[in-house]
């Protein structure tokens, strides 16, 4: 009778130990197969991230591009700047620029999250009014054209401000430890044509 018991105890032990062996292997790989998993979710964050600055990069440096040919035409038009171009090279260049802003914003709209997004559909109206002012399309006295361009670049702010969110970078670009700031304007000239002091 005690071999009988000895051979059923060995035959459990076997089946305890086979059942811990599958445990042991299905648990390996469960965990294997997660690590894995969120291995490879890293990675397509990782490269949507990426690819997600290289637009919103592009897209400011395009807005950027677009605002400083239009100062440059309204500089010109107002004899505030020598001409070093006719109006419809300026014109030209400006067209341009535009459509590679449109190309930019186009990648916006496709890798950005919705407040990024509003973001740049702000940022392109008021980039508009820039343009259109710089070409002559809406009248403006010279305050006018100012206001246009704070407008423009508090606007960039705000796009910067959406897309550190969106991409998790921690900080701000505004608030108390960055006040806001004016355009960067030389002073004003006498009527002789030499700086005023």
């Amino acid at each position: 009778m005690t071999a009988v018991s000895g051979g059923r105890m060995g035959s459990a032990e076997q089946w305890v130990t086979i059942a811990a062996v599958l445990l042991g292997a299905l648990t390996t790989h469960l965990t294997t197969y997660g690590m894995e998993r969120q291995r490879k979710k890293h990675e397509l964050v990782t490269r949507w991230d990426s690819k997600k600055l290289e637009a919103y990069e592009g897209y400011v440096d395009s807005v950027r591009a677009c605002i400083f040919l239009a100062v440059h035409l309204y500089e010109c038009r107002e004899g505030l700047r020598e001409r070093d171009k006719s109006d419809q090279e300026l014109m030209a260049e400006m067209s341009e620029a535009g459509r590679t802003r449109g190309r930019a914003f186009e990648r916006i709209m496709l890798l950005a999250g919705d407040d990024v997004v509003e973001a740049a559909h702000e940022l392109n109206a008021v980039a508009l009014q820039v343009d259109w002012q710089a070409s002559g399309r809406v009248d403006g006295a010279l305050e006018d054209w100012r206001e246009r361009n704070r407008a423009a670049f508090r606007a960039i702010n705000a796009f910067h401000e959406s897309a550190r969110v969106d991409l998790g970078v921690d900080g701000s670009v505004s608030g108390e430890k960055h006040p806001e700031r004016d355009l960067l304007l030389p002073s004003a000239r006498s009527e002789n044509g030499s700086q005023a002091s």
